[in-house]
């Protein structure tokens, strides 16, 4: 009978220490509000990462969706360990500066053109941590906020670039001569 209860405590220790490793979900109110955040966090991520998705850029709707997810851990995390608001801010520091590299990867220059692609990918990703940091904070509200602002600039102004670029080429064109109607036709 010793071995069996020397097993059975051994037992109870190993499900006591899984238990406590597990406990910093224990609370509903707390488990609630991670899931709500991570949550958040990966639904706005998921919308602009779908207009990215649609079209055709190198980051789409899985790349969008873990940034968030990732930024929105990262701040999550210690803030609700109780991490000071200055060692936070050294967290956002570094979430900064990892997303700028990892943004640095969707740039390219084409040689032939001379042109550079990527930036607005770039920017998408930057301000997508940026969105799931505020998630992660739980700061909701102003996280779906950004997000109406970021796919309004993606899908809307790029109505608007696109078309003042197929002005300017028809400007170019058209010649020397035409240039002045053709920014007066623009203009009405």
């Amino acid at each position: 009978m010793p071995v069996a209860t020397d097993m059975n405590r051994f037992a109870e220790h190993v499900w006591a220490t899984a238990q406590a490793e597990f406990s910093d979900l224990l609370d509903p109110e707390q488990l609630t509000r991670v899931v709500l955040r991570m949550t958040v966090a990966l639904l706005l991520g998921a919308a602009i990462g779908w207009e990215r998705e649609r079209r055709d850029a190198d980051a789409g709707l899985r790349t969008h969706m873990l940034v968030a997810l990732g930024s929105a851990l990262f701040v999550l995390v210690p803030a609700e360990a109780g991490m000071s608001t200055e060692d936070l801010s050294r967290v956002v520091q570094g979430i900064v500066s990892g997303i700028g590299f990892l943004g640095a990867g969707a740039v390219l220059k084409s040689s032939e053109e001379g042109r550079v692609h990527g930036l607005t990918t770039a920017a998408s990703v930057w301000a997508t941590a940026a969105i799931g940091m505020a998630a992660g904070l739980g700061r909701e509200a102003t996280a779906v906020l950004a997000t109406a602002f970021v796919l309004l600039v993606l899908a809307v102004l790029r109505r608007v670039s696109r078309g003042i670029q197929s002005r300017a080429r028809a400007a170019a064109k058209s010649g020397p001569d035409d240039i002045g109607s053709a920014h007066r036709q623009a203009a009405s």
